[in-house]
C-alpha cells in the first residue's frame, strides 16, 4: 500500500471535515443495520479528531463501546473508469466500513493505515454515503492490550463498566488521521521497496516494484535536484549505483527521488509514483550505533501524538511546531512512544533529519502485581502474538522506505521477567529480522537486568528508569549511585549498547523551589543533570531520550494532575526551564 499521492495519473479527494456521529449505547447498531440507512439522531463530529474531547458531555468523553460516523460525498464522472480506494490514516481501535450500505472492509488496530477497493460499490457522478462503525474496547488480545471490566456489586449500578488499561496515556478514540478517496488507473503500481547501502564511492539503491499487471513496461529513474536522472532501469527489481552520493543524515537530510513509471506497449504513461529516498546505512557494531559507518549518539525524547482540544490526532500545525522545537533544542531523534505515528510525521522526519525509533503499539503488557502472570493462556497468549506479528508486518511494510527510521521497537515495558515472555519476544524478534534485515531492533524494558527474558534477542538494550521519582522519590542524591550500578549490570550481562529511553520528573510549569522539591521546574532540571553525569561516564550508553517531549493527557488518577507533567514543554508547547538546560547540553558536541 502506497501513501496517497496526487500526480499526473493519480487523484486524491480528502474527506476531512464535519461528519455525523452517534454513540451506540445499547450495542444495537449492527443488529439493526444502521449502515443500511442514513444515521438518525446524530451530532456533528470533526474528522480527524478524538471524539472524547469534542463535546461537553462526559458520557461521550469516557464512552467505551461502538460509535458510528457518517458523511456523504461525490466523486466525478471521470472516476467511472478508475480503480477507486477508500483510505484511512487510522481509526481507533477497530473499524468496520460501509459504502452506500455495502460492507467494504474491516481493520483491527488504531495506529496504522488501511484501504479498500470500492470501485464496485461507489457511484461516480452521484451522491454516496460512507458509514464507519468504530470500537475502542481493548482486550488482552489487542494492541495495546486492556480489559473491559463490568461491575456486579452493590456499589455500582447494573451494567456499569470501565476500560482497564496499564499504559499511561489516555485511551483516545475516533478517526484520528485523514480519510481519503484515491482514484488510480485500473493498471497501476501497488508497492515499492527500497534499501540502500554504501560501497566505495557509490551509493547503492536496491529496489523492487509491484504492479497489478506483471506484463507492464516499467521505467525507473532516480533524480537528485534537477530533471536529469542520475540512474535508470527498466526492470521491476534491480540494484542501481549512484556515483558520489549525498548521504542522508541529521546534519544533511538529503532526499533523492525515485520515480516509478509504467507504460503500455506504445510508451504511453499509465501510472507514475514518486518516492523520496535517502541513501544511508545503519548498523550496530562494536558497541556503537553507526549511521553511515560513523558512531552517533541519540539525543531526544519519547513523544506522544497528543494536543489540546483535538486529542490524539494528526495536525499539520502541531507537526511543524513539534519539529521546530526539536531543532531548537538540539534533538536529533525521537521514539514513537507507544505506537506508530502518522505517515505524514514519518515523511516530515525524513525531510527534517530526525532519527526515529519506530515503536509498535504494545504498551501495557504488564501488571502491578508481579505474582500475577500475564504471558499465559487467556491473557497475553497466542492470539495476542498473532495480532502482534500482523501489526509488526503492517508497520514495516508502511515505514520500510523511510531513511529516518533507524530501529524497530517491538514493545514498551512488558512483563519480560515472566518465563512466558521468552518465546513470545523471541518469535517477534525473529520475524522482525526476516521482514527487515537492514535495521536493528530493540525492546524497551523496565524489568531488571537479571530477570528479563527479552533483551537477549535484540540489538540494542533500551531501558526506562525513574530513580528519585517512582523509586526513592525526592532523593536526588541517590541517582548517580543507583543509575550507574544499574547500567553497568545491564551492560555486564548483555554486552550491548544501551539507550536510556525514558527518564524524567513531573514539573508543573510555574512551580518553583530552592532547594528543589518534586513537581517543581528546579527538581526536573536537577534530576536530568544527575542522570547526564552518569551517561557521560559510560561509553556504552549511546542515547538519552528524556520522558517526555511535552505534557500529555492520561486517564484520571491520584498520581496525575490533569495528565502527565513530565514534558520538557507544556501541552501548549511552551518551554519549561529544563528546555533551556537541555538546549545548552544538546547543542554542544558529545
Amino acid at each position: 500500500m502506497l501513501f496517497p499521492q496526487e500526480n499526473e495519473t493519480r487523484e486524491v479527494k480528502d474527506l476531512s471535515g464535519i461528519w455525523q456521529f452517534k454513540l451506540d449505547e445499547h450495542s444495537e447498531g449492527y443488529n439493526k443495520e444502521w449502515f443500511k440507512q442514513p444515521l438518525r439522531e446524530t451530532i456533528p463530529m470533526p474528522v480527524p479528531s478524538s471524539y472524547n474531547e469534542m463535546t461537553q458531555d462526559p458520557k461521550i468523553r469516557d464512552f467505551v463501546g461502538d460509535v458510528w460516523y457518517e458523511r456523504s460525498f461525490f466523486i466525478p464522472e471521470s472516476w467511472g473508469n478508475k480503480t477507486v480506494y477508500i483510505y484511512f490514516g487510522s481509526a481507533t481501535h477497530r473499524a468496520h466500513v460501509y459504502i452506500n450500505g455495502e460492507d467494504v472492509t474491516t481493520h483491527e488496530g488504531g495506529f496504522l493505515p488501511f484501504q479498500a477497493d470500492i470501485s464496485n460499490v461507489v457511484k461516480p457522478g452521484r451522491e454516496n454515503r460512507i458509514t464507519v462503525a468504530l470500537n475502542n474496547v481493548l482486550t488482552s488480545h489487542s494492541l495495546p492490550p486492556g480489559e473491559l471490566i463490568e461491575y456486579n456489586d452493590d456499589n455500582h449500578p447494573k451494567g456499569f463498566k470501565v476500560q482497564k488499561i496499564e499504559f499511561d496515556f489516555f485511551n483516545y478514540a475516533g478517526i484520528h488521521r485523514p480519510v481519503k478517496l484515491i482514484a488510480l488507473p485500473q493498471k497501476h503500481i501497488t508497492g515499492i521497496t527500497v534499501t540502500t547501502d554504501i560501497s566505495d564511492e557509490f551509493g547503492i539503491v536496491n529496489y523492487s516494484i509491484t504492479t497489478t499487471d506483471k506484463n507492464l513496461r516499467i521505467e525507473i529513474q532516480i533524480y537528485s535536484d534537477n530533471n536529469n536522472p542520475i540512474a535508470k532501469s527498466t526492470e521491476n527489481r534491480e540494484t542501481l549505483k549512484i556515483p558520489n552520493p549525498i548521504l542522508w543524515s541529521p546534519d544533511n537530510p538529503f532526499l533523492y527521488t525515485l520515480m516509478a513509471r509504467i507504460t503500455d506497449m506504445n510508451d504511453q504513461c499509465i501510472d507514475i509514483y514518486r518516492l523520496p529516498i535517502g541513501i544511508r546505512t545503519v548498523a550496530v557494531e562494536n558497541g556503537n550505533l553507526l549511521l553511515n559507518g560513523e558512531p552517533i549518539y541519540l539525543k531526544g525524547f519519547g513523544m506522544h501524538e497528543d494536543m489540546d482540544i483535538k486529542g490524539k490526532v494528526f495536525d499539520y500545525a502541531i507537526l511543524v511546531k513539534n519539529f521546530n522545537l526539536l531543532k531548537w533544542i538540539g534533538a536529533n531523534s525521537i521514539r514513537t512512544s507507544h505506537y506508530p505515528y502518522s505517515e505524514e510525521f514519518m515523511y516530515y522526519a525524513d525531510q527534517q533529519g530526525i532519527l526515529v525509533i519506530d515503536e509498535l503499539p504494545a504498551s501495557g503488557m504488564n501488571t502491578e502485581n508481579k505474582d500475577e502472570k500475564i504471558f499465559t493462556k487467556g491473557i497475553i497468549d497466542g492470539e495476542t502474538l498473532k495480532n502482534h506479528l500482523h501489526t509488526l508486518e503492517e508497520l514495516i511494510v508502511r515505514d520500510k522506505n523511510h531513511p529516518s527510521v533507524i530501529m524497530w521497537s517491538i514493545a514498551n515495558e512488558a512483563a519480560t521477567y515472566e518465563e512466558g515472555a521468552k518465546e513470545y519476544f523471541s518469535t517477534l524478534s525473529k520475524r522482525a529480522r526476516e521482514l527487515d534485515p537492514t535495521r536493528p531492533i530493540t525492546i524497551v524494558e523496565n524489568s531488571s537486568y537479571d530477570t528479563t527474558q527479552a533483551s537477549q534477542y535484540v540489538d540494542v538494550v533500551s531501558i526506562n528508569r525513574y530513580f528519585s521519582w517512582y523509586e526513592d522519590p525526592g532523593h536526588l542524591e541517590l541517582i548517580e549511585y543507583q543509575l550507574e550500578r544499574d547500567l553497568k549490570n545491564w551492560y555486564g550481562r548483555f554486552k550491548k549498547p544501551i539507550i536510556v529511553t525514558e527518564y524524567g520528573a513531573d514539573a508543573i510549569s510555574g512551580f518553583h523551589s530552592d532547594p528543589p522539591v518534586m513537581f517543581t521546574e528546579e527538581y526536573q532540571i536537577e534530576l536530568l543533570k544527575r542522570y547526564h553525569m552518569v551517561f557521560d561516564r559510560l561509553n556504552f550508553v549511546i542515547g538519552e531520550h528524556v520522558w517526555n517531549f511535552a505534557d500529555f493527557m492520561t486517564k484520571q488518577s491520584i498520581t496525575r494532575v490533569n495528565g502527565n507533567r513530565k514534558g520538557i514543554f507544556t501541552r501548549q508547547r511552551q518551554p519549561k526551564s529544563a528546555a533551556f538546560y537541555l538546549k545548552d547540553r544538546w547543542k554542544k558536541e558529545k
